[in-house]
């Protein structure tokens, strides 16, 4: 059986530890940046050791998965002595498998292998593994291997090229963390009428819930609903005014979201030409900035 070893002792790390562990997987080592880490992964993980350095994991494992910080991976590739047949793989979303270059001109194979999901904490993670999906970069027959791997997690595989990587990244990066951030502005709103952030944040999960699954069941363009979609000029200049006055620089967001919704509205096609053109003028001649 293949034995796996695990090089950064964090959230990802053990929480996809963890579940390859419960689906019968054969990991048998970590190492950390400290040995305390090392054991805590150990621990969460019932069979595998902690060792003390990186080197000791690489020298008794079949694949390696180096799930360190990003700017970590390639300083870590090139420390290390790798061996002819061995697989390397680290879990970056950005980056491409040339940053285990050292270990491939070693005569180690070398991949890449991105859960697609937020890793907030490992006890989130852990039980957010199942059902994603997994971006895989490797040779055959690292490939095949990987794309197992992720079908044994209970999730889904897309292979990309190095040149996808960061693209790939950017978009998740805009669906997961400026969702936060999208719903931070939201609830800063509510305050300006009173409401806590947790008490504003409890109102808009039901909304932000059923988005989601509209997302999921429904597909873009049709889960789109809003005033944009109804050809509302009304409440979209209401909304404008309303903005300038109490906070102009989430006005300019919601202008540049505004001007990107109008394509969808138009393809879902509740949405004629003139209201369009109509809904583009108000987005575009009000105000920037009223500081």
């Amino acid at each position: 059986m293949l034995s796996i070893g695990f090089i950064g002792a964090g959230t990802v790390g053990t929480a996809l530890a963890y579940r390859l562990k419960a689906r019968g997987y054969n990991v048998v080592a970590v190492a950390s940046r400290t040995y305390a880490s090392a054991e805590k992964f150990a621990i969460t993980v019932p069979g595998c050791r902690a060792l003390k350095t990186p080197q000791e994991v690489v020298d008794i494992t079949d694949l390696v998965f180096i799930t360190t910080p990003d700017g970590a991976i390639g300083q870590i590739a090139a420390q290390l002595k790798w061996r002819s047949g061995q697989s390397v793989v680290h879990c970056s979303g950005a980056d491409s498998t040339a940053i285990l270059q050292p270990a491939h001109d070693q005569g180690a194979q070398v991949g890449a292998f991105h859960p697609l999901q937020t890793f907030a904490g490992i006890k989130q993670a852990i039980e957010n593994i199942p059902g994603s999906t997994f971006a895989v970069e490797a040779e055959e027959p690292l490939k095949i291997i990987l794309r197992r791997m992720a079908d044994d997690l209970g999730g889904y595989s897309i292979e990309l090229k190095q040149t996808d990587k960061v693209l790939y990244h950017a978009s998740a990066v805009i669906a997961c963390n400026y969702l936060v951030t999208l719903v931070k502005l939201a609830t800063d709103l509510w305050q300006d009428f009173g409401v806590p952030r947790q008490d504003a944040v409890r109102a808009l999960m039901p909304l932000l819930k059923g988005t989601l699954n509209n997302l999921e069941n429904i597909g873009i363009p049709d889960c789109l609903t809003g005033p944009i979609v109804r050809g509302d000029t009304g409440t979209v200049e209401k909304h404008l005014n309303a903005l300038d006055k109490t906070d102009p620089d989430v006005a300019v967001i919601y202008r540049q979201l505004g001007l990107q919704t109008v394509p969808i509205a138009l393809t879902k096609g509740k949405l004629d030409g003139e209201q369009a053109d109509r809904i583009r003028d108000i987005l575009e001649s009000s105000p920037v900035s009223t500081r």
